[in-house]
């Protein structure tokens, strides 16, 4: 906080005055009371009381009158008081400063979620406590003696499971406030502060804190904790994924404009700020077998390709073309996209869990997109491979729902890339390819011509005859690489196709 000290030229006489030295401490206190005389004055009176009784000077007003409306009673004019604070840019560093001592955390998540907010307006996160000595922490769990169990591992690799582990841990309530209790959310601060230069850690890190503000009595201590200001950062980086859980931490967090809550896997690829534009629809993107949420929908699959581009191409470059094109033809949508693990193989896989089947993926899916608000406005389903065969189980379970009628009510289209609804030839390669020897739950449950997979294609049919949407199925013509070594038409024409309308693409 900055405060304006003036002092009259003296005399160097110490006879005649107490020096200037003295005539500089007797300024300064009185500037301080007069800071804080002030801020009581504004913060107690009421809102339209003049100020003609608080002595201040005139362009110190708006900064206060900001802060005085930001903690209206009336939700309308808080919004409009952050919007404002949001918008200037003319301020001098110390203004910046006092918003950011003195606003309330509903202010200062509100900043964090406004597109233009100056960082300024972010203190840094309190000191993190001491390391006790001892080496490497962690969180413990099974992860740690699995690891161990490789030999000789670097701790960067013993760090991964830990987290990984406590991933898991932090979608159960209880489990989060446990975290919170023992410091965690300290301990996570200073692992993401340590690697910097490892994205996936920070982003398994941002996954945790994100399912931790799912519960509205830890909003607090992650407050407290510096996280709003870290994540407020964050959300302004160029990676889609930083901004991405960036922007589902502090969604969660926005108890003032946001109703919907974003569990792990849910990311809002647009708006990701805060916005007056009205949203007319919802439109999913749910990837398939070995995809992602950010790296299935992108328009370069070739990394080497993208560190050789020359700077002045970035800007023809996507990698999330929904992020990108899609949000910036159609604004007035929400863009999800959803993510959840798969694997080809259970051969020696990088660490032991439960596989979970296309009906287990389907609920788990289906609830979390429903705490999310998907089924209030119409609904756009795209999907790629085993993608499709999700949404087509979702449909009909929320079909089987009273409670989630509103999903099948408001879907109003759905598009297929490369669905196997007859099933994939990818498991029967298991015999004769070493690297898929044990194939995994979800490509044994693609085989082809597999009767689970014939009975959901047949009840989709039957559920899809007199519903309100259309289908559109693209196929594809050309086979692909799985991995460097195999090349495999992973899904033919006959059996992406569902006797709906299909596109076909090379």
């Amino acid at each position: 906080m900055k405060s304006y000290i003036y002092v009259q030229t003296v005399s160097l006489d110490k006879g005649e005055n107490h020096g200037i030295a003295w005539q500089a401490r007797k300024e300064l206190h009185k500037a301080a009371r007069k800071v804080l005389a002030t801020s009581a004055k504004i913060l107690r009176n009421p809102f339209a009381d003049p100020f003609s009784t608080v002595d201040i000077e005139d362009h110190e007003c708006a900064v206060w009158l900001l802060l005085r409306k930001s903690k209206s009673d009336d939700k309308t004019t808080r919004l409009e008081a952050v919007r404002e604070m949001s918008e200037t840019h003319h301020w001098h560093d110390y203004q910046y400063r006092i918003i950011a001592q003195a606003c309330d955390p509903k202010t200062l998540i509100g900043l964090a979620r406004s597109k233009e907010s100056d960082l300024r307006f972010f203190l840094l996160p309190p000191p993190l406590p001491s390391l006790k000595e001892g080496g490497l922490w962690c969180f413990g769990g099974n992860g740690l003696p699995y690891a161990e169990s490789f030999g000789e591992v670097p701790s960067a690799t013993v760090e991964m499971f830990c987290l990984e582990a406590i991933v898991k841990h932090s979608e159960i309530s209880t489990h989060c406030d446990k975290i919170e209790a023992n410091g965690g959310l300290q301990l996570l601060q200073r692992l993401y502060q340590l690697h910097k230069d490892c994205p996936k850690v920070q982003r398994n890190i941002m996954r945790v804190i994100g399912n931790m503000a799912l519960n509205e009595h830890l909003h607090s201590s992650i407050v407290r904790s510096g996280w709003v200001s870290i994540m407020a950062e964050a959300m302004k980086s160029p990676h889609i994924m930083e901004s991405s859980h960036a922007a589902r931490i502090l969604a969660n967090l926005d108890r003032e404009t946001v109703q919907e809550k974003y569990q792990d896997g849910v990311y809002v690829l647009h708006p990701q700020y805060r916005t007056s534009q009205p949203i007319k629809a919802d439109v999913l993107f749910i990837h398939g077998l070995m995809g992602a949420a950010f790296k299935t929908w992108r328009q370069q699959d070739s990394e080497q390709a993208v560190i050789e581009k020359p700077m002045e191409d970035e800007d023809r470059y996507t990698t999330c073309w929904p992020k990108t094109w899609l949000a910036k033809d159609c604004p007035a949508l929400r863009i999800i996209s959803v993510e959840y693990d798969t694997s080809l193989s259970d051969w020696r896989a990088r660490c032991p869990m439960e596989r979970k089947s296309i009906a287990f993926r389907s609920n788990e899916l289906l609830r979390k997109l429903r705490a999310a608000g998907v089924g209030d406005r119409p609904v756009v389903w795209i999907s790629h491979s085993m993608g499709g065969l999700l949404v087509k189980k979702m449909l009909l379970e929320a079909s089987a729902k009273p409670e989630m009628s509103t999903v099948i009510n408001n879907t109003r289209g759905i598009i297929f890339y490369s669905v196997p609804h007859h099933g994939s030839r990818l498991a029967e390669y298991s015999v004769n390819i070493r690297y898929l020897l044990f194939p995994s739950l979800e490509v044994k449950e693609l085989s082809k011509d597999s009767p689970a997979l014939k009975t959901l294609q047949d009840d989709f049919l039957e559920f899809a005859k007199d519903k309100n949407f259309q289908v559109l199925n693209f196929v594809e013509t050309l086979p692909t690489y799985i991995g460097s070594m195999i090349k495999l038409h992973v899904v033919p024409v006959e059996s992406a196709e569902n006797h709906l309308k299909v596109w076909k693409l090379s």
